[in-house]
């Protein structure tokens, strides 16, 4: 890879140690592009640090130049393309060390949840992920982070301990319960608006082995499943963690038969408890519906892929939110209505989703934070892929369609991560409660007031 010659202009970045990028040098394309496909970023200069030093460098450097700064280690969040400004590709940096002892975890910012939960498995400790371990774990944490056992455990920014993180003067900081702790709330829940993190510590759980997969039922039984589950959430531990989905799949060779092609309902399970317990309780979902595959077994937590299936190849996505108050009667009706059987083969969301929540996720946090989901009961998310611009406008038409007639089930809200592009200040300023909104603004107002940070789901400065 080809690093650009420093201009005047970009003379204070003649140190950094990792590439300095430019428009049309080797290895700019493969540094932008991040997986989610439908964002393509065209930033004016792209410094792909290789440590916490090269993120101090980048963020003086568009401070002194006024260049807006954006930053990307995977890409799975990447719903807003960057244009011009400064990219800081944190991919390079993917340290992680664990204390057995102390059952933590120091992360840096590139890290993967694949990389936490390889280098936690020797130790029978797990990383609090979500659906993919394939996402990058500091941007998923900054924006609350919505895993799949999170009615047992909670929030994944909920096990923060503290961060690493550069503020847009420059400075890098140490910041945690005690020590700045307007900072730390921010970063627990507010996403990236008030600084560059570049390594967080985490607790990890004692939870080696779970039990946990999917029921698929052909998507004619989409109805019976629904209603069954709905009804069967009511009485669950709240160790149970389950989401229903309504899946479309493609006929391309990366999804495994034989789901390929196929119209599907499927529950997701995971369960930390005793396996004979965890398949008890399930038994009412597998007589809901006639199960066609059934994937739920015992399994190593570090094969947590394994429940959602989850794509492991970038593609174009359109994916949209809303926190759910509750899911009466005729909640279901208008949701199988819109995404069910009778809405054709030819529906355009891939996916159509509702989690559990409640739990562990119901309960604060033991420090204060910026997260705002603990009100919901149920969460529904949606994915469209974009391949062409008249699937595209299909797909805003569906997805527009289900969260208007969902509406009135919500609590108004949004959850960061998954919101999808950020629209205007009032469409953003949905991820959070109005108070935590407004306070949010009083934050990035004292560590960002000239809006470094404004790409992506930013609130303005006050």
């Amino acid at each position: 890879m080809t690093a650009t010659h420093p201009t005047p202009a970009l003379f204070a970045l003649s140190d950094v140690r990792g590439p300095v990028l430019r428009p049309g040098d080797d290895g700019y394309a493969e540094e932008v592009t991040g997986f989610n496909l439908a964002a393509l970023h065209t930033p004016d200069v792209v410094v792909v640090a290789t440590g916490a030093d090269d993120v101090v460098a980048a963020i003086r450097w568009a401070g002194a130049t006024g260049t807006p700064v954006a930053v990307q280690a995977t890409g799975h969040g990447a719903n807003f393309p960057i244009d011009h400004g400064l990219l800081i590709s944190t991919a390079r940096m993917t340290d992680v060390r664990v204390d057995p002892a102390g059952r933590t975890a120091t992360v840096a910012a590139g890290a993967k949840w694949s990389h936490v939960m390889a280098a936690g498995a020797p130790h029978g400790l797990a990383g609090l992920s979500g659906t993919s371990t394939d996402a990058g774990v500091v941007g998923y944490t900054v924006g609350g982070g919505l895993p799949v056992l999170g009615r047992a455990y909670g929030f994944t920014a909920d096990l923060v301990h503290s961060f690493q993180v550069v503020t847009p003067d420059g400075t890098l900081r140490d910041t945690d319960a005690d020590q700045e702790p307007e900072l730390f709330w921010a970063l627990r829940g507010g996403k990236g608006n008030v600084g560059v993190v570049t390594s967080l510590v985490m607790d990890l759980l004692p939870v080696p082995r779970l039990y946990g997969g999917s029921l698929y039922c052909h998507g004619e039984h989409a109805e019976p499943l629904l209603r069954a589950w709905a009804e069967w959430t009511r009485t669950v531990p709240d160790e149970m963690c389950s989401a229903y989905t309504i899946l479309r799949l493609p006929p391309i060779p990366q999804i495994p038969e034989p789901l390929r092609g196929g119209f599907w309902a499927r529950v997701a399970l995971a369960w930390p408890g005793d396996p004979a317990e965890g398949e008890a309780l399930i038994a009412p979902l597998r007589s809901a519906a006639p199960v066609a595959v059934d994937m739920v077994e015992e399994m190593d937590h570090a094969d947590l892929d394994r429940i959602h299936l989850e794509p492991q190849d970038p593609l174009p996505a359109r994916e949209y939110c809303l926190l759910l108050r509750d899911l009466p009667a005729d909640a279901l009706d208008t949701l199988v209505a819109l995404a069910g059987p009778a809405a054709g083969a030819d529906y355009p969301l891939l996916m159509v989703e509702v989690r559990h929540m409640g739990g562990a996720l119901a309960r604060p946090s033991a420090a204060e934070d910026a997260v705002c989901a603990r009100d919901a009961r149920y969460f529904m998310d949606s994915v469209g892929v974009l391949p062409a611009p008249p699937v595209a406008e299909a797909v805003e038409r569906a997805t527009r369609e289900l969260y208007g007639a969902m509406a009135p089930y919500g609590t108004g809200r949004t959850m960061v991560n998954i919101h999808g592009t950020p629209g205007d200040e009032a469409d953003r300023a949905r991820a959070w409660t109005p108070e935590v909104y407004d306070r949010l603004r009083r934050t990035k107002t004292a560590y960002d007031p000239d809006n470094l940070l404004r790409f992506g789901h930013t609130v303005a400065p006050v």
